[in-house]
């Protein structure tokens, strides 16, 4: 691959030749070189800004991508010293071609790795490389990457939100646990038996309440580092979702709240079972959190004679629903259907648990008007047969 630029093809080794391939004529001062002769390949296609200076020091392309990276028209870039055309400064505001002085600093220099410089007030990401006649030779090519710095703002922004939700998530436990043990510590005898007891069970619950919190951390760096593990066993669809239902009865709900459907036979599903229970335990709870009226759970086999053989649940209620304009929203973090506590991580995970198994979940509206989430997973292979 070959990078032409105003007449002169530099290689990929750093070798040169005058004038274009098949002796096409050089482009017209001000316009985007071509590269890869072979590729018909434009600088302009390209997703990130480039910048090329010649082994003078002078811009000789500017694509379209770093005029609109760095708000400066090619037109008023190509021709000039880089200095003068891409004045970048380092956060100190030293100027940033001087400091680094790539045409006249150590000769086996390579380039520069991709760091965060300020153009005219605004932040950019800059990485150089310098192309070489030979590996200590003069510096025949800079070649500057640009890229904005939009994204990285957005991935900051989410970790900043994820530390102040997990920080007001934890402080109200940790504040109760604190509070009740230092209390029983300092006025033990005074309390009687039942008055310890209910402390402790206090204690107990909102270290549960950490416990989850935790987990749901390291659920959320698994599944964005691509590092969630599936153990997968027999499970018995059938008997989960039945076991989670007398959950939800024995802390305190009505058992006619819930309807539970089977569709069978159901094919064989392997499976990780905790995992599993992680996600029926966030359908049931929000559906009983969020929804109202009668909690629809169906399980059968995957019906879509596209897919492959599986096992579906869809988990319904008869309350208002999830608005159409926040659909696309239900499964990313921090998403809350209503003000009613929660983290906004739960679907997040659920979704990433459930394409870590090579399944698919969807949302939409039940037939009685409420929130309706299904998903399915593939039978699949046990784990020790893999």
């Amino acid at each position: 691959m070959s990078v032409r630029t105003s007449g002169t093809t530099t290689t990929a080794d750093g070798r040169r030749s005058e004038g274009l391939a098949g002796g096409q004529p050089p482009a017209p001062a001000g316009e985007p070189a071509a590269l890869g002769t072979g590729l018909g390949l434009d600088p302009d296609d390209l997703p990130d800004g480039l910048v090329v200076a010649d082994e003078t020091g002078r811009v000789i392309c500017f694509n379209a991508a770093a005029a609109r990276i760095t708000d400066i028209a090619r037109e008023d870039a190509v021709g000039r010293p880089l200095e003068h055309a891409l004045p970048l400064q380092d956060i100190e505001g030293r100027r940033w071609w001087r400091l680094t002085d790539p045409y006249g600093g150590l000769a086996i220099r390579r380039g520069q790795p991709e760091r965060n410089l300020l153009l005219g007030g605004r932040e950019v990401l800059v990485s150089a490389r310098y192309v070489r006649s030979r590996p200590t030779g003069p510096v025949q090519r800079l070649v500057i990457a640009l890229r904005g710095t939009e994204a990285r703002r957005r991935t900051e922004l989410s970790h900043a939100e994820l530390i102040a939700t997990v920080a007001h998530e934890l402080r109200s436990p940790l504040t109760s646990v604190k509070g009740f043990t230092a209390t029983l510590l300092q006025k033990w005898e005074r309390f009687t038996d039942d008055q310890k007891r209910l402390m402790l069970e206090t204690v107990d619950a909102d270290a549960n309440r950490v416990t989850r919190l935790i987990a749901e951390l390291l659920d959320i760096s698994r599944i964005d580092s691509g590092r969630l593990e599936v153990r997968r066993q027999r499970v018995d669809m059938s008997a989960a979702v039945r076991r989670h239902v007398q959950a939800q009865t024995t802390a305190g709900q009505r058992p006619d709240r819930f309807l539970i459907r089977m569709l069978e036979p159901l094919p064989d599903l392997w499976a990780d079972p905790d995992k599993v229970d992680q996600v029926l335990g966030n359908l049931l709870e929000n559906a009983v959190r969020h929804g109202e009226g009668t909690v629809t759970i169906e399980v059968g086999p995957v019906s879509d004679a596209t897919s492959t053989e599986g096992t579906s649940v869809t988990v319904s209620d008869e309350g208002p629903g999830i608005p159409e304009e926040s659909m696309s929203r239900v499964f990313t973090r921090f998403w809350r259907g209503s003000k009613r506590g929660g983290t906004g991580l739960g679907l997040y995970i659920v979704k990433g648990i459930v394409e870590a198994h090579g399944g698919t979940i969807t949302v939409g509206r039940a037939p009685a008007g409420g929130a309706q989430f299904r998903f399915s997973l593939p039978v699949a292979t046990p784990a020790f047969m893999i």
